[in-house]
Parts: structure tokens; C-alpha cells; sequence
């Protein structure tokens, strides 16, 4: 089985700064993709960030030019790297590992992310 852990979440100040780490862990040969979501109070759970391997990588328009996302191939890391945070980017953001396309992928608890303004 697989492991997922998120962290790096905390109360940062509008336009501020923040980067989450993703590791995952267990019976892992290969990883197609990790990718972040995030879901904020009274909302569905919305994708974030995707990376790929082969190094694709896809944004949210809300987060496009603020966020990016990038994978440490030999650690099974992903992180997010999110810039000029904005009070409704707050959320609980989580960590979705897939090991192979097509596949339900895995799960991290989540890490909670909190913009004052």
C-alpha cells in the first residue's frame, strides 16, 4: 500500500507566501502523477495543481501565475510553491498520488492553509 503526508500549511498574511511538501511512501515502483487540490469551507474539492511525469504540468486559472507546482523524482516528492496569497485560496489543501493513468489514486489527510487579509 501507499502512503501520502502533506505539510507545510500555516496562517500566512495576505500576499504573502507559503510552499507545501507531499511525500509518498510504501510499495511505490512508479509514479504517474501527484497533484494538489484544496477544498475551502461550504465548497467541492477542486484540482490545484498537476504534475506528470515527463514533467507536464497543469494550473487552475485561479492560481496561474501565483502557484507552481514541481516533483523530486528520487525522493517521491511534489511540492507547492504558492506566491501573493490571497485570502480565498484558503482551504485545507491535500496531496493525490496516482501510481498508474486511469487508476483511483492516493490520499494524504491534508494540510490546512490559512490568508488573513
Amino acid at each position: 500500500q501507499v502512503q501520502v503526508m502533506e505539510s507545510g500549511g500555516g496562517l500566512v498574511q495576505a500576499g504573502g507566501s507559503l510552499r507545501l511538501s507531499c511525500a509518498a511512501s510504501g510499495s511505490i515502483f512508479s509514479i504517474h502523477a501527484m497533484d494538489w487540490y484544496r477544498q475551502a469551507p461550504g465548497k467541492q474539492r477542486e484540482l490545484v495543481a498537476s504534475h506528470i511525469k515527463g514533467d507536464i504540468t497543469n494550473y487552475a486559472d485561479s492560481v496561474k501565475g501565483r502557484f507552481t507546482i514541481s516533483r523530486d523524482y528520487d525522493k517521491n516528492m511534489v511540492y507547492l510553491q504558492m506566491n501573493s496569497l490571497k485570502p480565498e485560496d484558503t482551504a485545507v489543501y491535500y496531496c493525490n498520488v496516482q501510481l498508474l493513468a486511469g487508476l483511483g489514486g492516493y490520499w494524504g489527510k491534508g494540510t490546512l492553509v490559512t490568508v488573513s487579509s
